[in-house]
């Protein structure tokens, strides 16, 4: 990727435009679910849950509500993603915007002065997650708000072409044909430095109230659409679009549906900590019925207190009511996943790194598709993190995230970056509380005392045969 300066008086866009898989295929099933099986039932044995990998999987989850059985045959949808749909302008500068706000905002005033070019535009936002999902084959809708103007088709075309349905959150008729900045799609200018590094500038930073703060209930559009997903994902940046009080009721209506939330706070976790009263209290709502978290290591720090992710992690599934997994992303060292009665480390793989955004996104679709199918939890950490390095190997997020091709061939050669220094000091005080599976580049599997340790061939050894199967029959973009 080339990084030529730009001066912000005129603007100029001088770099090529991002390259995205062309004509896109509708993703299809990689693993195909009966779809009168709940989000907690097994599948048929052609399903992923066939596996007989002989390592620790997760707990059985808890047992559904009845109102949750009552919809068991409802759940068509795999994934859904709530509300965070933006347009990203992606540009290349010489040196990154300073962190006041006043000063982001004169940059992003004199950027929206001058509209760019269409080829610097990019679905961003939980666009990532969803066509990320899409592209492993699972079935994804987006819930959310774009405007009736360029941006808003634009979004559109996107999912549609990568197979992925809209579901408008519009409370009425009129509002798509409303000129108001309230009713128009969220763009966000991402700005990259010559040292990769990124800032972002959106307007829906400087609104004192979200940005689609006139939407106050769930239609009935979108409750069908939450009632037949089995995870609904969520994070920090929907706060910025939606009221508190409309997420959590999004949320409660998904936990009475039987559907899985997913829930990853990103940078905005700490601010929602120190925020507004129905900011606390929504976070606190999540943190406690979430069925999955997922954040950094230093944001697992900034809502618990406690330096060490495992044990980070550990207070979290402590206080949560309904908390089944803790996922927990740490770069390029690599992810753990942890669970009442188990922890779960895995590397990250060595790849040249072109750009970082989407990889976290990335990373959520293929920890949701291991949640989906109930594949072990080394397995499925083993493929989130090459899912997430594949994406890193690109230039950028929206169509740019990682393709199946990309993917399998990082599992089939691993490089990954081993260190075992670092893993034995994290892990050492945990090894006689709690059984720890470690994924390992060692050739023998064995285990000592509470540690498990499983070679990487061995955690994938039944997954990448059908991931690669599926690569060669084109059922997924890639």
């Amino acid at each position: 990727m080339q990084h030529q300066s730009i001066a912000f008086k005129p603007l100029q866009f001088p770099f090529p435009p991002r390259l995205h898989p062309p004509n896109a295929i509708p993703s299809r099933r990689l693993f195909p679910l009966h779809l009168n099986t709940t989000a907690y039932s097994p599948c048929s044995a052609s399903s992923c849950r066939s596996f007989h990998i002989p390592l620790p999987t997760h707990p059985p989850r808890s047992l559904p509500s009845s109102n949750s059985t009552k919809n068991a045959a409802l759940k068509t949808v795999d994934v859904a993603t709530l509300g965070n749909l933006c347009v990203d302008i992606v540009l290349n500068v010489p040196k990154l915007p300073p962190s006041s706000k006043g000063a982001r905002k004169a940059i992003m005033e004199q950027l929206s002065s001058s509209p760019p070019d269409k080829q610097y535009w990019e679905a961003g936002g939980n666009c990532n997650v969803a066509i990320a999902a899409a592209r492993l084959g699972l079935n994804c809708i987006t819930i959310g708000y774009v405007g009736n103007e360029i941006y808003g088709k634009f979004l559109l075309d996107v999912l549609r072409d990568e197979g992925i349905r809209m579901v408008g959150m519009n409370e009425e008729a009129d509002v798509v044909n409303s000129p108001s900045a309230s009713h128009q799609t969220l763009l966000c200018w991402v700005l990259v430095d010559p040292l990769q590094k990124h800032g972002f500038c959106s307007p829906a930073d400087f609104f004192e109230e979200p940005a689609f703060s006139w939407m106050s209930t769930l239609s009935e559009e979108v409750k069908r659409g939450i009632k037949r997903s089995r995870i609904l994902f969520c994070n920090g940046y929907d706060f910025d679009e939606l009221c508190p009080g409309l997420i959590l009721s999004a949320v409660d209506y998904a936990i009475e549906a039987g559907t899985s939330v997913f829930f990853d706070p990103g940078p905005r976790g700490k601010s929602l900590l120190h925020g507004t009263v129905e900011e606390q209290k929504a976070l606190r709502h999540f943190l406690r019925k979430s069925d999955v978290l997922l954040l950094t290591s230093d944001e697992a720090e900034s809502l618990t207190g406690i330096a060490n992710p495992i044990l980070a992690g550990q207070e979290l599934l402590r206080t949560g009511v309904r908390t089944k997994w803790v996922v927990v992303k740490m770069g390029p060292r690599g992810s753990i996943l942890i669970t009442t009665s188990n922890i779960t480390c895995a590397s990250a793989f060595k790849v040249k790194v072109m750009d970082t955004v989407g990889c976290g996104d990335s990373f959520v679709a293929a920890i949701a598709f291991g949640f989906i199918h109930n594949i072990p939890l080394v397995t499925t950490l083993a493929f989130a993190n090459a899912v997430g390095a594949a994406t890193a190997m690109g230039c950028g997020a929206g169509r740019n995230v990682a393709a199946l091709k990309q993917v399998v061939e990082l599992m089939e050669a691993p490089n990954l970056n081993e260190d075992d220094e670092f893993w034995n000091e994290l892990l050492g005080e945990h090894l006689d509380s709690q059984e720890v599976t470690f994924l390992s580049k060692m050739i023998l599997n064995g285990s000592n005392g509470r540690m498990n340790r499983v070679t990487f061939q061995k955690a994938v050894s039944e997954l990448l045969p059908k991931l690669k199967s599926s690569q060669l029959e084109g059922t997924l973009s890639c």
